[in-house]
């Protein structure tokens, strides 16, 4: 279960969704004073050069961020994500890839709180260098879904749940699912963020109809899905094929953002003749 390490994936296709959907949803939540809390399950390292030995191993950023990074005209929600990222590498060479902590730390105000769990000891290491004196954020060397409880719902009553664990183990998909169940019994106005990857699984098809079923029976303002396919399986069925987002009471403009994004997301990421995209939403979204 420790053995997963994100570094080897920074920057890819997959962070190019769940990144742009994350400064999506706290932009919509930077539109009010009022401050929000978000809790990452997974925060990992918090920040990748892509120059190093295992960015360059796989270099799958190579065919995520850097497909993007000088790419014209984007629509705003991915030119926004994008101006993120520029903010860890001012020189405009794509060296450096931000996690999920670091760009969601550019976004905070003073009001707000980061909340992040990371189990790996070396990742949490990092991760706790990283915002030392922070009083913005907590870090946490604990396992992300056990830590929920104690972190929702935040006093302000507005937050979002960010899940993106590694799913090595098939267990992971169940975990989440419980996961969301119960910060909405405790939050259920919250934003639930669940990323997943798409892959030849049974229990990656079925989560995001078991998402569903929890947000129809849990949510205030119903879910979006969204899902980007960019590869097609290796010559033995296998291989990470894209991935999707699954998001609980979503903002209301995520879905039209999204509309314009996921097409040109599929032109610029796709990999063979049959990449596409997907998204649903729920009547109340």
């Amino acid at each position: 279960m420790l053995a997963y390490r994100h570094a080897f994936h920074a920057g890819n296709h997959a962070d190019v969704l769940k990144h742009a959907m994350l400064v999506a949803v706290l932009r919509h939540l930077n539109a009010k004073d009022k401050a929000w809390r978000l809790v990452d399950s997974h925060a990992g390292a918090g920040a990748y050069a892509l120059h190093g030995d295992p960015a360059q191993k796989l270099a799958e950023y190579k065919q995520g961020i850097a497909r993007l990074w000088q790419a014209p005209s984007l629509p705003g929600l991915l030119d926004d994500y994008i101006a993120q990222v520029r903010v860890f590498n001012p020189n405009d060479e794509l060296t450096q890839y931000p996690g999920s902590p670091r760009i969601a730390r550019a976004l905070v105000r003073p009001q707000d709180q980061l909340r992040l769990f990371e189990l790996h000891p070396t990742d949490h290491a990092l991760l706790d260098q990283a915002f030392a004196g922070d009083r913005a954020v907590q870090v946490y060397p604990t396992d992300g879904f056990a830590g929920l409880k104690s972190q929702l719902p935040p006093p302000s009553r507005r937050g979002v749940l960010l899940m993106d664990p590694s799913y090595e183990i098939k267990t992971d998909y169940a975990e989440v699912v419980t996961a969301a169940r119960e910060a909405l019994t405790r939050f259920a106005e919250g934003v639930v963020m669940v990323w997943y990857p798409q892959v030849d699984l049974r229990e990656s098809v079925q989560l995001p109809q078991r998402l569903k079923a929890v947000a129809d029976a849990q949510a205030k303002k119903g879910w979006l899905h969204a899902r980007l396919t960019v590869a097609e399986p290796n010559e033995r069925g296998f291989g990470l094929l894209g991935s999707g987002m699954f998001v609980i009471n979503p903002p209301h403009l995520l879905a039209p953002a999204l509309r314009e994004a996921l097409p040109v997301l599929v032109r610029l990421l796709g990999q063979f003749a049959g990449a596409a995209h997907r998204l649903e939403t729920s009547a109340g979204a």
